[in-house]
């Protein structure tokens, strides 16, 4: 069964579109190369006039490519530094100075190809866990089985649905009852129970045993696609990330023409203003910014979190405010056994004999169980003629008794001695009844618990600066309150649907920038909206991980401190990186503006300007304060 629908038209086209940018990278920065070795080559040879004939037409791809880039630029208002690296490539074969363009042309494309380099990683990575995904669905027909793809199904149709698939497309049950896990969908923590003729959502997993569904509307309509749109909408109105390098573009482009201009006229030299432009061509900016938060990208891909490319992890530097879902973000997202209220003798004997008959089931109250009496170190012996009624409960044999497990009513039935009122009025609670040879011998509450490093994790992002956090939740206010107050949570919003979520998202946006922690289906369009948007992807749903910025592979929260350290970190250096080879280039440009400095010299000028930043951006793959979460950073 398909847990979310094939991936959207904007994913796979920002894949294909990924994909044909990095060949076209590959192929410039091979061009550029072969032109230098080649012409290099030549002249050695000495073989001047083709050395020259060489590095000059190894040059015209990348200014075309680059020409291209800057009227895309200008269509939409922006103007960038890439323009400088155009005036000098353009300026240096007009003045017969091929090598000192192509220098130029070499460093250009290496940074372009640089700086798509995370992002392309990390949408290979997500399409990757994207394709384990199945799309299809178990439709009867014509008396028989058959699998088909999602888009087949409509209303009426009757579809299978198996123990822990997700439900197709909204319908009825439409035959035994059903216990649904639908935290990913609805934010609700523990699985709810459908009988026949009742509404079920697409989107929600089925925790027990198989049941057939009467679909009621098309797959394309149903509340997960729903979902889908609401987050492709959200994406649409997202303002766009404005990478570090173009938030200097003006200023340093202002600077630049300035010193060209005033060079050629104070000299009426045209090669001391291509000078000036050559060492003005802004490499540092083009390659020690991306090369910075590649690092930092790469840096937090060691630590298990997916960051997708250099500008979220900038974004991700700036974030001030948490909104954060509860269930299976804030909570583990599993049931747990949290109180019982002993009614037989010996209370681990009851448990005991429960669990051993849970053996034979697979639904999460069971598994529950099982793990409680594990933890207690109880025997558990296999049961036998277990009979199942799936979304009800199970009877068996363990050990010489007749036990009997599940609904407080189900149970209620099957004890004659004494309970059954008990067991009754226990319906109204999350709890699970069992039944011992007859008697009602106990019964199970069971809850969602809050992760042990929650609390940790909060205050290691307060440390961080984070001024407000929030709880955003789809589960009832009676659950989200205590779990709140207890993590000290500024806000609180419970009973939420999608679309409320991306509200308080927005709203949020008023005391700074916005990171969203979610990991269902029902976060995808507040993870969209948000400033950044991360999601649990240990066992979140895939439509989250799609629609995040930032991926946890494993859910583990403590995490969340650390990916912020990693980038404010990254970003520091970055800028470090940024004012001393701005400071290195200026100084640089006023000495060819004085004569000093011929083209070609300005070139190898610039090379070693382009290596001392370099290095320093490195320093963003290790060390720092990110391994530490909580940590400060500049």
């Amino acid at each position: 069964m398909t847990r979310i629908p094939p991936p959207t038209p904007p994913l796979r086209r920002a894949t294909g579109l990924s994909s044909l940018r990095t060949r076209v990278d590959v192929a410039l920065v091979a061009i550029a190369l072969a032109g230098l070795l080649a012409g290099t080559f030549a002249a050695m040879l000495g073989e001047a006039a083709i050395a020259r004939w060489a590095w000059g037409l190894a040059v015209i791809p990348v200014l075309t490519g680059l020409l291209v880039e800057i009227l895309t630029s200008l269509r939409r208002g922006e103007v960038g530094l890439d323009l400088i690296a155009a005036l000098a490539m353009a300026a240096a074969l007009l003045l017969g100075e091929p090598l000192a363009g192509l220098v130029v042309a070499l460093m250009y494309s290496g940074g372009q190809f640089l700086e798509t380099y995370a992002g392309r990683r990390a949408r290979r990575e997500l399409a990757a866990l994207l394709a384990r995904v199945p799309h299809t669905a178990a439709l009867y027909r014509d008396g028989a089985l058959v699998e088909v793809p999602l888009e087949a199904i409509g209303p009426g149709d009757r579809v299978l649905v198996r123990q822990g698939d997700v439900v197709p497309a909204d319908g009825v049950l439409a035959s035994g009852a059903a216990l649904l896990d639908q935290s990913a969908l609805t934010g609700e923590s523990m699985p709810v129970r459908r009988g026949e003729g009742e509404d079920v959502l697409s989107g929600a997993i089925n925790a027990d045993g198989a049941f057939d569904l009467r679909v009621a509307r098309p797959a394309a309509e149903s509340t997960m696609a729903g979902i889908v749109r609401l987050v492709a909408a959200a994406e649409a109105s997202k303002a766009p990330m404005v990478r570090l390098a173009d938030r200097y573009a003006l200023v340093f482009l202002a600077l630049t023409v300035g010193l060209t201009a005033a060079a050629w006229l104070a000299s009426g030299d045209p090669r001391r203003a291509l000078a000036v432009l050559v060492i003005a061509t802004p490499c540092p900016l083009i390659l020690a910014v991306p090369i910075a938060l590649i690092a930092g990208v790469s840096r937090a891909a060691r630590r298990g979190i997916l960051v997708k490319g250099a500008a979220v992890l900038e974004a991700l530097a700036a974030v001030g405010v948490l909104v954060v879902d509860k269930t299976g973000t804030l909570t583990t997202g599993r049931a747990e056994l949290v109180g019982r209220a002993d009614l037989a003798p010996d209370p681990d004997a009851a448990l005991g004999l429960a669990a051993s008959l849970e053996l034979a089931s697979r639904n999460p109250v069971a598994e529950a169980i099982v793990r409680a009496a594990r933890a207690r170190g109880l025997p558990l012996v296999p049961p036998s003629d277990v009979r199942e009624e799936p979304g009800l409960g199970i009877a068996g044999n363990v050990g010489g008794h007749a036990v009997v497990v599940g609904r407080p009513a189900f149970v209620a039935e099957r004890v004659v001695s004494r309970g059954g009122g008990a067991a009754r009025r226990a319906e109204d609670h999350l709890s699970v009844a069992v039944g011992i040879d007859g008697d009602l011998a106990e019964i199970f509450y069971l809850a969602d618990r809050v992760r042990p490093e929650a609390r940790d994790a909060l205050g290691a992002l307060r440390r961080l600066g984070f001024m407000r956090a929030v709880l955003a939740t789809g589960d009832r206010r009676a659950v989200a309150e205590p779990i709140a107050r207890e993590l000290g949570f500024d806000a609180v919003h419970a009973e939420l649907a999608p679309e409320a979520k991306v509200a308080i998202v927005t709203a949020e946006r008023a005391g700074g920038r916005v990171m969203m922690v979610g990991d269902g289906v029902n976060d995808a369009p507040a993870l969209a909206a948000a400033d950044v948007g991360v999601a649990m992807g240990g066992h979140g749903a895939a439509a989250s991980a799609e629609a995040a910025d930032v991926v946890l592979l494993a859910d583990d929260l403590a995490r969340l401190a650390a990916g912020v350290s990693i980038a404010r970190d990254s970003l520091r250096i970055a800028r470090q990186s940024v004012f001393a080879g701005i400071g290195l280039s200026t100084l640089g440009m006023i000495a060819a503006a004085l004569g000093h400095i011929p083209p070609i010299q300005g070139a190898l000028i610039q090379e070693a300007i382009d290596l001392a930043v370099i290095l320093n951006a490195l320093r963003a793959l290790g060390g720092g304060s990110g391994g530490r979460p909580g940590a400060r950073s500049g």
